[in-house]
Protein backbone atom coordinates (compact mmCIF):
# COMPACT_ATOMS: atom_id res chain seq x y z
CA UNK A 1 0.00 0.00 0.00
CA UNK A 2 1.02 3.55 -0.54
CA UNK A 3 2.84 5.40 2.24
CA UNK A 4 2.66 9.05 3.28
CA UNK A 5 5.34 10.16 0.81
CA UNK A 6 3.44 8.48 -2.05
CA UNK A 7 0.22 10.23 -1.10
CA UNK A 8 2.00 13.60 -1.01
CA UNK A 9 3.36 13.05 -4.54
CA UNK A 10 -0.06 11.97 -5.81
CA UNK A 11 -1.80 14.96 -4.23
CA UNK A 12 0.81 17.35 -5.64
CA UNK A 13 0.39 15.97 -9.18
CA UNK A 14 -3.40 16.35 -8.96
CA UNK A 15 -3.07 19.93 -7.71
CA UNK A 16 -0.69 20.76 -10.59
CA UNK A 17 -3.16 19.29 -13.10
CA UNK A 18 -6.01 21.32 -11.60
CA UNK A 19 -3.87 24.45 -11.54
CA UNK A 20 -2.85 24.13 -15.19
CA UNK A 21 -6.43 23.41 -16.23
CA UNK A 22 -7.79 26.35 -14.26
CA UNK A 23 -5.13 28.70 -15.64
CA UNK A 24 -5.83 27.58 -19.23
CA UNK A 25 -9.57 28.04 -18.71
CA UNK A 26 -9.04 31.82 -18.43
CA UNK A 27 -8.25 31.90 -22.16
CA UNK A 28 -11.34 29.94 -23.16
CA UNK A 29 -13.99 32.17 -24.67
CA UNK A 30 -17.73 31.59 -24.45
CA UNK A 31 -18.16 30.11 -27.90
CA UNK A 32 -18.21 26.50 -29.15
CA UNK A 33 -15.12 26.86 -31.35
CA UNK A 34 -13.04 28.01 -28.39
CA UNK A 35 -14.48 25.41 -25.99
CA UNK A 36 -14.27 22.37 -28.30
CA UNK A 37 -11.38 23.33 -30.66
CA UNK A 38 -9.33 25.83 -28.63
CA UNK A 39 -9.95 28.49 -31.26
CA UNK A 40 -8.27 26.42 -34.04
CA UNK A 41 -4.92 27.90 -32.99
CA UNK A 42 -2.94 24.99 -31.54
CA UNK A 43 0.63 24.00 -32.62
CA UNK A 44 1.46 20.52 -33.95
CA UNK A 45 3.71 19.46 -31.06
CA UNK A 46 1.08 20.16 -28.39
CA UNK A 47 -1.65 18.41 -30.38
CA UNK A 48 0.55 15.37 -31.09
CA UNK A 49 1.50 14.99 -27.43
CA UNK A 50 -2.14 15.39 -26.42
CA UNK A 51 -3.18 12.60 -28.79
CA UNK A 52 -0.61 10.19 -27.39
CA UNK A 53 -1.42 11.24 -23.82
CA UNK A 54 -5.04 10.30 -24.50
CA UNK A 55 -4.05 6.83 -25.72
CA UNK A 56 -1.74 6.44 -22.70
CA UNK A 57 -4.60 5.48 -20.42
CA UNK A 58 -4.43 3.46 -17.25
CA UNK A 59 -5.77 0.50 -19.23
CA UNK A 60 -2.91 0.47 -21.76
CA UNK A 61 -0.15 -1.09 -19.61
CA UNK A 62 -2.68 -3.51 -18.10
CA UNK A 63 -3.88 -4.58 -21.57
CA UNK A 64 -0.29 -5.13 -22.72
CA UNK A 65 0.39 -7.18 -19.59
CA UNK A 66 -2.64 -9.30 -20.46
CA UNK A 67 -1.51 -9.78 -24.08
CA UNK A 68 2.14 -10.58 -23.26
CA UNK A 69 1.41 -12.97 -20.41
CA UNK A 70 -1.05 -14.97 -22.50
CA UNK A 71 0.35 -14.85 -26.05
CA UNK A 72 3.83 -13.36 -25.76
CA UNK A 73 5.35 -10.15 -27.11
CA UNK A 74 4.06 -11.01 -30.59
CA UNK A 75 0.50 -10.40 -29.38
CA UNK A 76 1.21 -6.67 -29.60
CA UNK A 77 0.86 -6.90 -33.39
CA UNK A 78 -2.87 -6.82 -32.62
CA UNK A 79 -2.50 -3.07 -32.12
CA UNK A 80 0.83 -2.40 -33.84
CA UNK A 81 -0.93 -3.27 -37.09
CA UNK A 82 -2.97 -0.07 -36.80
CA UNK A 83 0.13 1.90 -37.83
CA UNK A 84 -1.05 1.78 -41.45
CA UNK A 85 -4.29 3.50 -40.49
CA UNK A 86 -2.32 6.11 -38.57
CA UNK A 87 -0.04 6.85 -41.50
CA UNK A 88 -3.02 7.03 -43.85
CA UNK A 89 -4.60 9.64 -41.62
CA UNK A 90 -1.31 11.55 -41.33
CA UNK A 91 -0.47 11.89 -45.00
CA UNK A 92 -3.85 11.72 -46.70
CA UNK A 93 -6.58 12.98 -44.39
CA UNK A 94 -5.15 15.21 -41.65
CA UNK A 95 -4.95 18.36 -43.74
CA UNK A 96 -8.38 17.64 -45.23
CA UNK A 97 -9.97 17.47 -41.79
CA UNK A 98 -8.43 20.86 -41.01
CA UNK A 99 -9.52 22.20 -44.40
CA UNK A 100 -13.12 21.12 -43.81
CA UNK A 101 -13.74 23.83 -41.19
CA UNK A 102 -16.01 21.49 -39.22
CA UNK A 103 -16.54 21.80 -35.47
CA UNK A 104 -16.86 18.02 -34.87
CA UNK A 105 -16.13 14.96 -36.98
CA UNK A 106 -19.82 13.96 -36.72
CA UNK A 107 -20.77 17.20 -38.52
CA UNK A 108 -19.00 15.58 -41.48
CA UNK A 109 -22.16 13.57 -42.23
CA UNK A 110 -24.16 16.58 -43.33
CA UNK A 111 -21.25 17.81 -45.43
CA UNK A 112 -20.68 14.48 -47.19
CA UNK A 113 -24.33 13.37 -47.47
CA UNK A 114 -27.42 15.34 -48.32
CA UNK A 115 -31.05 15.52 -47.21
CA UNK A 116 -32.72 13.68 -44.37
CA UNK A 117 -30.27 10.77 -44.55
CA UNK A 118 -27.33 13.04 -43.76
CA UNK A 119 -29.30 14.61 -40.91
CA UNK A 120 -30.24 11.19 -39.54
CA UNK A 121 -26.65 9.95 -39.63
CA UNK A 122 -25.38 13.03 -37.84
CA UNK A 123 -27.99 12.74 -35.11
CA UNK A 124 -27.67 8.98 -34.75
CA UNK A 125 -23.86 8.98 -34.69
CA UNK A 126 -23.89 11.84 -32.17
CA UNK A 127 -25.97 9.75 -29.77
CA UNK A 128 -24.18 6.48 -30.56
CA UNK A 129 -20.67 7.89 -30.14
CA UNK A 130 -21.56 10.27 -27.32
CA UNK A 131 -23.72 7.97 -25.19
CA UNK A 132 -22.55 4.49 -26.22
CA UNK A 133 -19.09 4.28 -27.75
CA UNK A 134 -17.43 7.07 -25.75
CA UNK A 135 -19.10 5.85 -22.57
CA UNK A 136 -17.69 2.35 -23.19
CA UNK A 137 -14.19 3.80 -23.66
CA UNK A 138 -14.52 5.80 -20.43
CA UNK A 139 -15.69 2.69 -18.60
CA UNK A 140 -12.85 0.69 -20.17
CA UNK A 141 -10.10 2.98 -18.86
CA UNK A 142 -11.90 3.43 -15.55
CA UNK A 143 -11.97 -0.34 -15.04
CA UNK A 144 -8.19 -0.45 -15.37
CA UNK A 145 -7.85 2.40 -12.89
CA UNK A 146 -10.14 0.60 -10.44
CA UNK A 147 -7.93 -2.50 -10.56
CA UNK A 148 -4.67 -0.57 -10.30
CA UNK A 149 -5.69 1.59 -7.37
CA UNK A 150 -7.42 -1.24 -5.53
CA UNK A 151 -4.09 -3.06 -5.39
CA UNK A 152 -1.84 -0.04 -5.00
CA UNK A 153 -3.88 2.23 -2.75
CA UNK A 154 -6.53 -0.06 -1.32
CA UNK A 155 -9.28 2.12 -2.80
CA UNK A 156 -12.80 0.93 -3.32
CA UNK A 157 -14.05 1.20 -6.94
CA UNK A 158 -16.30 4.14 -6.13
CA UNK A 159 -13.40 6.00 -4.52
CA UNK A 160 -11.24 5.62 -7.64
CA UNK A 161 -14.11 6.81 -9.83
CA UNK A 162 -14.80 9.77 -7.54
CA UNK A 163 -11.19 10.98 -7.61
CA UNK A 164 -10.69 10.55 -11.38
CA UNK A 165 -14.06 11.89 -12.42
CA UNK A 166 -13.98 14.71 -9.90
CA UNK A 167 -10.64 16.14 -11.03
CA UNK A 168 -11.51 15.67 -14.70
CA UNK A 169 -14.88 17.34 -14.33
CA UNK A 170 -13.40 20.49 -12.82
CA UNK A 171 -10.99 21.46 -15.61
CA UNK A 172 -12.61 19.73 -18.62
CA UNK A 173 -16.02 21.25 -17.95
CA UNK A 174 -14.62 24.73 -17.28
CA UNK A 175 -11.74 25.12 -19.74
CA UNK A 176 -12.71 22.84 -22.62
CA UNK A 177 -10.10 21.58 -25.07
CA UNK A 178 -7.48 24.24 -24.26
CA UNK A 179 -7.32 23.06 -20.65
CA UNK A 180 -7.29 19.42 -21.78
CA UNK A 181 -4.32 20.01 -24.13
CA UNK A 182 -2.14 21.80 -21.60
CA UNK A 183 -2.88 19.36 -18.80
CA UNK A 184 -2.12 16.52 -21.26
CA UNK A 185 1.37 17.94 -21.76
CA UNK A 186 2.12 17.75 -18.04
CA UNK A 187 0.46 14.39 -17.61
CA UNK A 188 2.23 12.73 -20.55
CA UNK A 189 5.61 13.92 -19.26
CA UNK A 190 4.84 12.54 -15.82
CA UNK A 191 3.48 9.29 -17.26
CA UNK A 192 6.64 8.62 -19.29
CA UNK A 193 8.91 9.40 -16.32
CA UNK A 194 6.91 6.99 -14.18
CA UNK A 195 6.91 4.27 -16.84
CA UNK A 196 10.67 4.36 -17.42
CA UNK A 197 11.51 4.65 -13.71
CA UNK A 198 9.29 1.68 -12.84
CA UNK A 199 10.88 -0.45 -15.55
CA UNK A 200 14.40 0.38 -14.39
CA UNK A 201 13.61 -0.60 -10.79
CA UNK A 202 11.73 -3.79 -11.70
CA UNK A 203 14.55 -5.03 -13.93
CA UNK A 204 17.04 -4.53 -11.12
CA UNK A 205 14.98 -6.43 -8.55
CA UNK A 206 16.89 -9.38 -7.07
CA UNK A 207 14.26 -11.83 -8.32
CA UNK A 208 14.67 -10.54 -11.89
CA UNK A 209 18.44 -9.97 -12.16
CA UNK A 210 18.46 -7.40 -14.95
CA UNK A 211 17.78 -8.04 -18.63
CA UNK A 212 20.10 -11.05 -18.67
CA UNK A 213 18.34 -12.68 -15.75
CA UNK A 214 14.90 -11.88 -17.15
CA UNK A 215 15.57 -13.26 -20.63
CA UNK A 216 17.26 -16.41 -19.30
CA UNK A 217 14.17 -17.41 -17.29
CA UNK A 218 12.50 -20.42 -18.90
CA UNK A 219 8.94 -19.12 -18.57
CA UNK A 220 9.95 -15.75 -20.06
CA UNK A 221 11.75 -17.34 -23.02
CA UNK A 222 8.43 -18.76 -24.19
CA UNK A 223 6.94 -15.25 -24.35
CA UNK A 224 9.83 -13.30 -25.93
CA UNK A 225 9.06 -14.07 -29.56
CA UNK A 226 8.66 -10.94 -31.68
CA UNK A 227 6.63 -12.83 -34.25
CA UNK A 228 3.96 -15.54 -33.82
CA UNK A 229 5.07 -19.17 -33.51
CA UNK A 230 2.12 -21.23 -34.75
CA UNK A 231 -0.13 -21.10 -37.79
CA UNK A 232 -3.18 -20.11 -35.76
CA UNK A 233 -1.36 -17.28 -33.98
CA UNK A 234 0.12 -16.07 -37.27
CA UNK A 235 -3.44 -15.71 -38.52
CA UNK A 236 -4.93 -14.02 -35.44
CA UNK A 237 -1.96 -11.95 -34.27
CA UNK A 238 -0.26 -10.92 -37.52
CA UNK A 239 -2.03 -11.69 -40.79
CA UNK A 240 -5.46 -10.38 -39.78
CA UNK A 241 -4.13 -7.16 -38.10
CA UNK A 242 -1.95 -6.31 -41.12
CA UNK A 243 -4.18 -7.58 -43.91
CA UNK A 244 -7.63 -6.72 -42.55
CA UNK A 245 -7.87 -5.03 -39.19
CA UNK A 246 -6.19 -1.67 -39.82
CA UNK A 247 -8.58 -0.68 -42.62
CA UNK A 248 -11.70 -2.54 -41.53
CA UNK A 249 -12.02 -1.78 -37.80
CA UNK A 250 -13.36 1.34 -36.16
CA UNK A 251 -11.08 1.56 -33.13
CA UNK A 252 -10.52 4.61 -30.86
CA UNK A 253 -7.48 6.59 -32.01
CA UNK A 254 -7.01 4.49 -35.16
CA UNK A 255 -10.18 5.14 -37.15
CA UNK A 256 -9.60 4.66 -40.90
CA UNK A 257 -9.66 8.14 -42.38
CA UNK A 258 -9.44 9.72 -38.94
CA UNK A 259 -12.18 10.37 -36.44
CA UNK A 260 -12.99 10.99 -32.78
CA UNK A 261 -10.40 12.84 -30.71
CA UNK A 262 -7.76 12.46 -33.46
CA UNK A 263 -9.96 14.38 -35.91
CA UNK A 264 -10.76 16.91 -33.17
CA UNK A 265 -7.05 17.59 -32.60
CA UNK A 266 -6.42 17.98 -36.34
CA UNK A 267 -9.32 20.41 -36.67
CA UNK A 268 -7.92 22.37 -33.70
CA UNK A 269 -4.56 22.90 -35.46
CA UNK A 270 -3.68 26.41 -36.57
CA UNK A 271 -3.23 25.26 -40.17
CA UNK A 272 -3.15 22.17 -42.39
CA UNK A 273 0.60 21.62 -42.02
CA UNK A 274 0.31 21.59 -38.22
CA UNK A 275 -2.54 19.07 -38.48
CA UNK A 276 -0.37 16.64 -40.49
CA UNK A 277 2.72 17.00 -38.31
CA UNK A 278 0.61 16.54 -35.17
CA UNK A 279 -0.68 13.22 -36.48
CA UNK A 280 2.85 12.12 -37.44
CA UNK A 281 4.23 12.94 -33.99
CA UNK A 282 1.36 11.05 -32.38
CA UNK A 283 2.06 7.88 -34.38
CA UNK A 284 5.79 7.97 -33.67
CA UNK A 285 5.29 8.36 -29.92
CA UNK A 286 2.36 5.95 -29.76
CA UNK A 287 3.97 3.00 -31.53
CA UNK A 288 7.74 3.46 -31.35
CA UNK A 289 8.39 5.17 -28.00
CA UNK A 290 5.97 3.94 -25.36
CA UNK A 291 5.36 0.17 -25.48
CA UNK A 292 8.67 -1.43 -24.50
CA UNK A 293 8.77 -0.38 -20.82
CA UNK A 294 5.33 -1.98 -20.38
CA UNK A 295 6.39 -5.10 -22.28
CA UNK A 296 9.43 -5.55 -20.06
CA UNK A 297 7.36 -5.21 -16.88
CA UNK A 298 4.84 -7.70 -18.30
CA UNK A 299 7.66 -10.21 -18.93
CA UNK A 300 9.06 -9.61 -15.45
CA UNK A 301 5.62 -10.26 -13.95
CA UNK A 302 5.78 -13.82 -15.31
CA UNK A 303 8.76 -14.43 -12.99
CA UNK A 304 7.22 -12.82 -9.91
CA UNK A 305 3.60 -13.89 -10.49
CA UNK A 306 3.64 -16.96 -12.76
CA UNK A 307 -0.14 -17.48 -12.52
CA UNK A 308 -3.25 -15.41 -11.96
CA UNK A 309 -3.84 -17.30 -8.72
CA UNK A 310 -0.43 -16.21 -7.43
CA UNK A 311 -1.53 -12.58 -7.85
CA UNK A 312 -4.69 -13.33 -5.89
CA UNK A 313 -2.65 -14.95 -3.14
CA UNK A 314 -0.35 -11.94 -2.89
CA UNK A 315 -3.31 -9.55 -2.69
CA UNK A 316 -6.00 -11.44 -0.74
CA UNK A 317 -8.24 -8.38 -0.32
CA UNK A 318 -8.53 -7.79 -4.06
CA UNK A 319 -11.97 -8.45 -5.60
CA UNK A 320 -11.58 -11.95 -7.13
CA UNK A 321 -14.27 -11.22 -9.76
CA UNK A 322 -11.90 -8.68 -11.36
CA UNK A 323 -8.79 -10.87 -11.13
CA UNK A 324 -7.01 -11.54 -14.44
CA UNK A 325 -3.65 -11.34 -16.21
CA UNK A 326 -4.13 -7.58 -16.62
CA UNK A 327 -3.78 -7.16 -12.86
CA UNK A 328 -0.12 -8.25 -13.17
CA UNK A 329 0.95 -4.71 -14.02
CA UNK A 330 -0.27 -3.03 -10.83
CA UNK A 331 0.92 -6.08 -8.89
CA UNK A 332 4.44 -5.37 -10.17
CA UNK A 333 4.17 -1.64 -9.43
CA UNK A 334 3.28 -2.61 -5.85
CA UNK A 335 6.87 -3.91 -5.50
CA UNK A 336 8.32 -0.39 -5.83
CA UNK A 337 9.71 1.51 -2.82
CA UNK A 338 7.99 4.53 -1.30
CA UNK A 339 8.53 7.70 -3.29
CA UNK A 340 9.11 5.94 -6.59
CA UNK A 341 5.80 4.17 -6.11
CA UNK A 342 4.18 7.57 -5.60
CA UNK A 343 5.67 8.89 -8.85
CA UNK A 344 4.44 5.87 -10.79
CA UNK A 345 1.01 6.01 -9.18
CA UNK A 346 0.78 9.72 -9.93
CA UNK A 347 1.76 8.98 -13.54
CA UNK A 348 -0.96 6.33 -13.86
CA UNK A 349 -3.54 8.66 -12.35
CA UNK A 350 -2.38 11.31 -14.82
CA UNK A 351 -2.75 8.86 -17.71
CA UNK A 352 -6.23 7.92 -16.51
CA UNK A 353 -7.41 11.51 -16.15
CA UNK A 354 -5.87 12.52 -19.48
CA UNK A 355 -7.96 9.96 -21.34
CA UNK A 356 -11.10 10.79 -19.37
CA UNK A 357 -10.80 14.50 -20.13
CA UNK A 358 -10.47 13.95 -23.87
CA UNK A 359 -13.28 11.42 -24.12
CA UNK A 360 -15.72 13.55 -22.17
CA UNK A 361 -14.83 16.67 -24.18
CA UNK A 362 -15.35 14.86 -27.49
CA UNK A 363 -18.50 13.12 -26.26
CA UNK A 364 -19.92 16.39 -24.99
CA UNK A 365 -19.30 18.02 -28.39
CA UNK A 366 -21.35 15.28 -30.06
CA UNK A 367 -24.26 15.53 -27.64
CA UNK A 368 -24.41 19.31 -27.46
CA UNK A 369 -23.44 20.43 -30.96
CA UNK A 370 -24.44 17.49 -33.17
CA UNK A 371 -27.62 16.51 -31.39
CA UNK A 372 -29.09 19.03 -28.96
CA UNK A 373 -28.34 22.30 -30.75
CA UNK A 374 -28.73 20.78 -34.19
CA UNK A 375 -32.06 19.01 -33.72
CA UNK A 376 -33.68 20.06 -30.42
CA UNK A 377 -32.81 23.64 -29.49
CA UNK A 378 -31.42 25.34 -32.58
CA UNK A 379 -31.72 29.07 -31.91
CA UNK A 380 -29.48 29.64 -28.90
CA UNK A 381 -26.59 31.94 -28.07
CA UNK A 382 -23.00 30.73 -28.19
CA UNK A 383 -22.80 31.14 -24.41
CA UNK A 384 -25.77 28.79 -24.00
CA UNK A 385 -24.14 26.27 -26.34
CA UNK A 386 -21.00 26.25 -24.20
CA UNK A 387 -23.11 25.75 -21.07
CA UNK A 388 -24.88 22.82 -22.75
CA UNK A 389 -21.45 21.39 -23.56
CA UNK A 390 -20.49 21.57 -19.90
CA UNK A 391 -23.68 19.80 -18.86
CA UNK A 392 -23.06 17.11 -21.50
CA UNK A 393 -19.52 16.71 -20.11
CA UNK A 394 -20.98 15.78 -16.73
CA UNK A 395 -23.51 13.36 -18.29
CA UNK A 396 -20.92 11.48 -20.39
CA UNK A 397 -18.47 11.24 -17.49
CA UNK A 398 -21.13 10.01 -15.07
CA UNK A 399 -22.43 7.37 -17.49
CA UNK A 400 -18.96 5.98 -18.21
CA UNK A 401 -18.04 5.94 -14.53
CA UNK A 402 -21.16 4.03 -13.54
CA UNK A 403 -20.65 1.47 -16.34
CA UNK A 404 -17.08 0.86 -15.17
CA UNK A 405 -18.38 -0.47 -11.87
CA UNK A 406 -20.04 -3.40 -13.72
CA UNK A 407 -17.11 -4.52 -15.95
CA UNK A 408 -14.41 -7.11 -15.20
CA UNK A 409 -11.87 -7.52 -18.05
CA UNK A 410 -10.05 -4.98 -20.28
CA UNK A 411 -9.10 -7.46 -23.03
CA UNK A 412 -12.74 -8.53 -23.34
CA UNK A 413 -13.78 -4.92 -23.98
CA UNK A 414 -10.91 -4.55 -26.49
CA UNK A 415 -12.14 -7.56 -28.46
CA UNK A 416 -15.80 -6.47 -28.30
CA UNK A 417 -14.85 -3.02 -29.57
CA UNK A 418 -12.95 -4.54 -32.50
CA UNK A 419 -15.80 -6.92 -33.27
CA UNK A 420 -18.68 -4.43 -33.38
CA UNK A 421 -16.58 -2.15 -35.59
CA UNK A 422 -15.34 -4.91 -37.90
CA UNK A 423 -16.01 -4.07 -41.54
CA UNK A 424 -17.24 -0.53 -40.86
CA UNK A 425 -13.75 0.95 -41.18
CA UNK A 426 -13.69 0.45 -44.94
CA UNK A 427 -16.75 2.60 -45.54
CA UNK A 428 -15.31 5.35 -43.30
CA UNK A 429 -12.18 5.22 -45.46
CA UNK A 430 -13.86 5.00 -48.86
CA UNK A 431 -16.30 7.83 -48.23
CA UNK A 432 -13.26 10.07 -48.76
CA UNK A 433 -11.93 8.16 -51.79
CA UNK A 434 -15.03 7.02 -53.69
CA UNK A 435 -17.89 9.35 -54.57
CA UNK A 436 -20.36 6.44 -54.93
CA UNK A 437 -20.47 5.80 -51.15
CA UNK A 438 -23.74 7.24 -49.83
CA UNK A 439 -25.55 7.60 -46.52
CA UNK A 440 -27.18 4.21 -46.90
CA UNK A 441 -23.70 2.66 -47.20
CA UNK A 442 -22.84 3.83 -43.68
CA UNK A 443 -26.18 2.83 -42.22
CA UNK A 444 -25.84 -0.65 -43.76
CA UNK A 445 -22.25 -0.96 -42.48
CA UNK A 446 -23.26 -0.18 -38.88
CA UNK A 447 -26.20 -2.58 -38.97
CA UNK A 448 -24.15 -5.20 -40.83
CA UNK A 449 -21.38 -5.16 -38.23
CA UNK A 450 -23.83 -5.99 -35.44
CA UNK A 451 -25.49 -8.71 -37.54
CA UNK A 452 -22.14 -10.26 -38.49
CA UNK A 453 -20.92 -10.12 -34.89
CA UNK A 454 -24.09 -11.90 -33.81
CA UNK A 455 -23.62 -14.62 -36.48
CA UNK A 456 -19.87 -15.21 -36.07
CA UNK A 457 -18.93 -13.71 -32.70
CA UNK A 458 -16.97 -15.50 -29.99
CA UNK A 459 -19.34 -17.03 -27.43
CA UNK A 460 -16.71 -16.66 -24.71
CA UNK A 461 -16.84 -12.89 -25.18
CA UNK A 462 -20.47 -12.45 -26.27
CA UNK A 463 -22.61 -15.30 -24.89
CA UNK A 464 -25.56 -14.51 -27.21
CA UNK A 465 -23.41 -14.69 -30.39
CA UNK A 466 -22.81 -17.53 -32.86
CA UNK A 467 -26.28 -19.19 -32.60
CA UNK A 468 -25.62 -21.46 -35.63
CA UNK A 469 -22.04 -22.47 -34.83
CA UNK A 470 -20.62 -20.53 -37.79
CA UNK A 471 -18.04 -18.74 -35.66
CA UNK A 472 -16.75 -22.04 -34.33
CA UNK A 473 -16.64 -23.35 -37.90
CA UNK A 474 -14.40 -20.58 -39.25
CA UNK A 475 -12.16 -20.71 -36.14
CA UNK A 476 -9.27 -18.25 -36.19
CA UNK A 477 -10.76 -16.57 -39.26
CA UNK A 478 -13.76 -15.28 -37.27
CA UNK A 479 -12.73 -11.66 -37.65
CA UNK A 480 -12.29 -12.09 -41.40
CA UNK A 481 -15.77 -13.62 -41.64
CA UNK A 482 -17.30 -10.65 -39.79
CA UNK A 483 -15.45 -8.18 -42.05
CA UNK A 484 -16.48 -10.02 -45.23
CA UNK A 485 -20.14 -10.19 -44.18
CA UNK A 486 -20.29 -6.53 -43.16
CA UNK A 487 -18.54 -5.40 -46.33
CA UNK A 488 -20.83 -7.47 -48.55
CA UNK A 489 -23.92 -6.00 -46.85
CA UNK A 490 -22.90 -2.36 -47.30
CA UNK A 491 -21.58 -2.82 -50.84
CA UNK A 492 -24.83 -4.42 -52.00
CA UNK A 493 -26.76 -1.64 -50.29
CA UNK A 494 -24.60 0.98 -52.01
CA UNK A 495 -25.33 -0.32 -55.50
CA UNK A 496 -29.04 -0.80 -54.78
CA UNK A 497 -29.50 2.80 -53.63
CA UNK A 498 -29.03 6.13 -55.36
CA UNK A 499 -25.77 8.07 -55.02
CA UNK A 500 -25.68 11.46 -53.36
CA UNK A 501 -26.72 14.38 -55.56
CA UNK A 502 -24.14 16.12 -57.74
CA UNK A 503 -24.77 19.28 -55.74
CA UNK A 504 -23.87 17.56 -52.46
CA UNK A 505 -20.78 15.86 -53.91
CA UNK A 506 -19.56 19.06 -55.56
CA UNK A 507 -19.96 20.95 -52.28
CA UNK A 508 -17.95 18.28 -50.46
CA UNK A 509 -15.23 18.25 -53.13
CA UNK A 510 -14.91 22.03 -53.09
CA UNK A 511 -14.70 22.14 -49.29
CA UNK A 512 -12.19 19.31 -48.69
CA UNK A 513 -10.50 18.42 -52.03
CA UNK A 514 -10.85 14.65 -51.44
CA UNK A 515 -8.12 12.45 -52.97
CA UNK A 516 -8.56 10.16 -55.95
CA UNK A 517 -9.53 10.45 -59.61
CA UNK A 518 -13.10 9.36 -58.93
CA UNK A 519 -13.75 12.90 -57.67
CA UNK A 520 -12.47 14.69 -60.79
CA UNK A 521 -15.96 15.25 -62.18
CA UNK A 522 -16.94 17.15 -59.01
CA UNK A 523 -13.79 19.26 -58.71
CA UNK A 524 -13.22 22.73 -59.96
CA UNK A 525 -9.81 22.55 -61.63
CA UNK A 526 -8.07 24.90 -59.23
CA UNK A 527 -9.22 22.91 -56.21
CA UNK A 528 -7.69 19.57 -57.20
CA UNK A 529 -4.83 18.16 -55.16
CA UNK A 530 -1.68 16.70 -56.74
CA UNK A 531 -1.39 12.98 -57.52
CA UNK A 532 -1.92 10.54 -54.65
CA UNK A 533 1.34 8.78 -55.56
CA UNK A 534 3.46 10.75 -53.07
CA UNK A 535 0.86 10.26 -50.36
CA UNK A 536 0.91 6.47 -50.76
CA UNK A 537 4.72 6.51 -50.81
CA UNK A 538 4.84 8.47 -47.53
CA UNK A 539 2.30 6.08 -45.98
CA UNK A 540 4.46 3.08 -46.92
CA UNK A 541 7.77 4.65 -45.87
CA UNK A 542 6.37 6.08 -42.63
CA UNK A 543 4.84 2.75 -41.63
CA UNK A 544 8.08 0.95 -42.48
CA UNK A 545 10.12 3.39 -40.39
CA UNK A 546 7.96 3.00 -37.28
CA UNK A 547 7.66 -0.79 -37.51
CA UNK A 548 11.45 -1.00 -37.98
CA UNK A 549 11.92 1.24 -34.93
CA UNK A 550 9.75 -1.08 -32.83
CA UNK A 551 11.82 -4.10 -33.93
CA UNK A 552 15.11 -2.23 -33.43
CA UNK A 553 14.32 -1.74 -29.74
CA UNK A 554 13.25 -5.36 -29.35
CA UNK A 555 16.32 -6.85 -31.01
CA UNK A 556 18.62 -4.50 -29.08
CA UNK A 557 17.09 -5.44 -25.73
CA UNK A 558 17.35 -9.12 -26.63
CA UNK A 559 21.06 -8.69 -27.42
CA UNK A 560 20.61 -9.46 -31.12
CA UNK A 561 22.74 -6.52 -32.20
CA UNK A 562 23.20 -7.51 -35.85
CA UNK A 563 19.46 -7.67 -36.44
CA UNK A 564 19.02 -4.46 -34.43
CA UNK A 565 21.53 -2.62 -36.62
CA UNK A 566 19.85 -3.84 -39.79
CA UNK A 567 16.33 -2.72 -38.89
CA UNK A 568 17.70 0.50 -37.36
CA UNK A 569 19.21 1.40 -40.73
CA UNK A 570 15.88 0.62 -42.40
CA UNK A 571 14.08 2.85 -39.87
CA UNK A 572 16.53 5.72 -40.42
CA UNK A 573 16.45 5.62 -44.23
CA UNK A 574 12.67 5.22 -44.40
CA UNK A 575 12.14 8.00 -41.86
CA UNK A 576 14.43 10.48 -43.64
CA UNK A 577 12.79 9.76 -46.98
CA UNK A 578 9.34 10.27 -45.45
CA UNK A 579 10.29 13.65 -43.99
CA UNK A 580 11.95 14.77 -47.23
CA UNK A 581 8.88 13.96 -49.34
CA UNK A 582 6.56 15.50 -46.74
CA UNK A 583 8.51 18.78 -46.79
CA UNK A 584 8.53 18.80 -50.60
CA UNK A 585 4.74 18.39 -50.62
CA UNK A 586 4.33 21.19 -48.10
Amino acid sequence: MAETLDWIIIALSLLISLGIGWWAARSTKSNPESFFLAGRSMPWWLLGISMVATTFAADTPTLIADLVRQDGVAANWLWWGFIFSGMLTTFMFARRWRRSGLLTDVEFYELRYGGKRGEFLRGFRALYLGLVFNVIVIAWVSLAAIKIFAIMLGLEPWQTILIGAGVTMVYAAIGGLRSVLLVDLFQFTLAMIGSVAATYYVLNMESIGGLEGLFSHEAVKEKMNLFPKTTDTWVTLFIIPFALQWWSAYYPGSEPGGGGYVAQRMMAAKDEKNASWASLLFNILHYALRPWPWILIALASIVVFPTVDSIGTAFPDFDKSKLGHDVAYPAMIAQLPAGLKGVVLASLIAAYISTLSTQVNVGASYLSQDFWHRFVQRDTSQKTQVMTGRIATVIVLAAGSLLALTLTNAKQIFEITLSIGAGTGLVYLLRWLWWRVNAWSEIAAMVGAFVATYLFGNKEILPFADPFGWGELVGSWTYAAIVATTTLIWLITTFLTRPESDETLTRFAKRTSPPGRSWNRFHESEDQDPSMGNEFLMIFLGSTAIIAAILTTGYFLYGQYGAAAGVAMLALVSGLMTVKIARTNG
